[in-house]
């Protein structure tokens, strides 16, 4: 009489459909795509140019023809939020790729050999963590003047300390477990314990580790060109729409309301997918 062993759900599985019982996770994924989405098709959403002068349109306010209104230029604000999410995305992911490459390496190094490397790799990221990230960024942009990829490479320098000690930490939790030292004992090489076998087993906090940096960097970014440090106009950045409205605030609010509100809806939804995703991932959370 043959048997049926039921076998437990994988551990991805398992993530996946604690995610999609997350209410906050859903709506997180939902506002996260929505942006995405927002900038891939921005050309076929924008109802208007974003940078045409429209002299016979300025400063109205939220119509049927200009649903979030016109800025001192009579350009159509909901157009300029629309396409200002590729300029708030693309710095955002451009920014953490690289931070993720050169931090996640330095921390992988200092992780897995420990010693005089892990020394003096912590020590340069205490350096770096010394200072906020986004005074970090304003002088690196001060030495390296405004720009998109200025501002991009500032933020990402910024932001490469603290993936350096996330993926440490993971990898320190992932070196000494059984199936590494079983690697070891059938000669397996350095890199191959490393490539193989320790950085897969830890990729749970370091995507969670980028979806909130991704936040963070979509913050940094809208701070910066709110300053003037970022992309220059007429580009429609998300902080220099808020700066250009900021002395319309009594009469026209709309010119700072419709970016701040983009910033926010684009910040909520990735730090409530990176809540969810630290939830899913949690093994602790999965055994109850």
């Amino acid at each position: 009489m043959s048997t049926v062993t039921l076998q437990p759900p994988s551990p991805s599985r398992r993530a996946v459909r604690l995610f999609f019982r997350t209410p906050s996770g859903v709506v997180g994924l939902f506002l996260v795509l929505a942006v995405i989405a927002a900038a891939i098709f921005a050309p076929s959403l924008a109802p208007y140019d974003p940078i045409k002068y429209l002299p016979a349109d300025r400063m109205q306010g939220p119509s049927l023809h200009h649903l979030m209104g016109t800025d001192l230029y009579g350009r159509d604000l909901l157009s300029r939020v629309i396409f200002g999410s590729r300029i708030s995305l693309s710095v955002s992911v451009l920014s953490v790729s690289f931070a993720l490459i050169v931090g996640g390496l330095l921390g992988a190094l200092a992780g897995f050999y420990l010693g005089w490397i892990d020394t003096l790799i912590m020590r340069l990221t205490d350096v770096l963590l010394a200072f906020p990230a986004i005074l970090l960024a304003i002088a690196l942009l001060a030495f390296l003047g405004g720009g998109f990829w200025n501002l991009t490479l500032a933020i990402a320098v910024a932001y490469t300390a603290p993936f350096a000690r996330v993926v440490r930490a993971a990898v320190l939790r992932s070196r000494d477990t059984m199936f590494v030292e079983a690697s070891v004992s059938l000669g397996a090489t350095d890199r191959r314990l490393l490539w193989r076998h320790v950085l897969p087993n830890s990729t749970g906090p370091i995507l969670v580790e980028i979806s909130l940096r991704l936040a963070y960097a979509i913050l940094s970014e809208a701070a910066l060109s709110f300053l003037g440090l970022g992309t220059q106009p007429p580009a429609p950045a998300w902080g220099q729409m808020i700066a250009d409205g900021r002395p319309f605030l009594q009469t026209n609010a709309w010119i700072s309301i419709a970016p701040g509100l983009a910033i926010m809806l684009a910040v909520l939804g990735f730090n409530l997918l990176g809540d969810a995703l630290r939830d899913a991932l949690d093994p602790r959370l999965g055994r109850s």
